[in-house]
């Protein structure tokens, strides 16, 4: 099984933005840490930035 990595950094928030974050993340049983991963995770797939998973058969063609 692959495995997973991840990277650690400093983000900075504004109170009010920080408290409305919180406040989500009690709203579903998420951690503040697992909301912003959600947060960020989704805006990324939303976008189609998302890197496409290795181990997803590509189609030769490109359709999408």
């Amino acid at each position: 099984m692959a495995e997973k990595t991840t990277k650690s950094f400093i983000l900075r928030v504004d109170a009010d933005t920080m408290n409305a974050i919180e406040a989500w993340a009690a709203d579903e049983f998420r951690s503040t840490n697992g909301q912003l991963q959600w947060i960020i995770t989704e805006a990324l797939r939303k976008a189609k930035r998302l890197p496409k998973k290795k181990n997803q058969p590509q189609n030769s063609k490109g359709d999408e």
